[in-house]
């Protein structure tokens, strides 16, 4: 009791009751937690990360699980960009197709093409009647 109160004085620190020096805290261990420590792997031998290593490694676990989840969506999300590009594309495509078929489809158009190639054919003075 003694030798803890010439160190209190000495140091300036408070005593540590029993239950703090069992603890096994840096302080009572007489380990600081320095740079050193932390690159050797000293600081894991600490009482408080054995006690929450469980913790650690779910937190861990779910980390990974993120990072892979935000990952594959990033892809999903490419993929749907580069198909409505290509839906865009085709839709178009398929318009400027529809509009050359009506273009070339059109009576005067093909009156055209069969004035040109000398054929008998000629359009109807006579309208239409429905055959019932």
């Amino acid at each position: 009791m003694k030798e803890e109160m010439k160190q209190t004085e000495q140091t300036g620190a408070m005593p540590l009751s029993k239950e703090e020096a069992a603890e096994g805290t840096p302080a009572a261990t007489g380990k600081k937690l320095t740079l050193k420590n932390i690159f050797l792997g000293d600081f894991l031998i600490n009482d408080f990360l054995r006690r929450q290593a469980k913790l650690l490694l779910l937190i861990t676990i779910y980390t990974v699980i993120y990072i892979s989840n935000r990952y594959s969506v990033q892809q999903e999300m490419i993929e749907i960009d580069r198909l409505r590009k290509e839906l865009m594309d085709i839709k178009y495509d398929a318009l400027t197709r529809s509009s050359e078929l009506t273009e070339r489809t059109r009576q005067s158009r093909i009156e055209e093409y069969v004035s040109a190639e000398h054929s008998d054919l000629q359009t109807s003075t006579a309208p239409p009647y429905v055959i019932e």
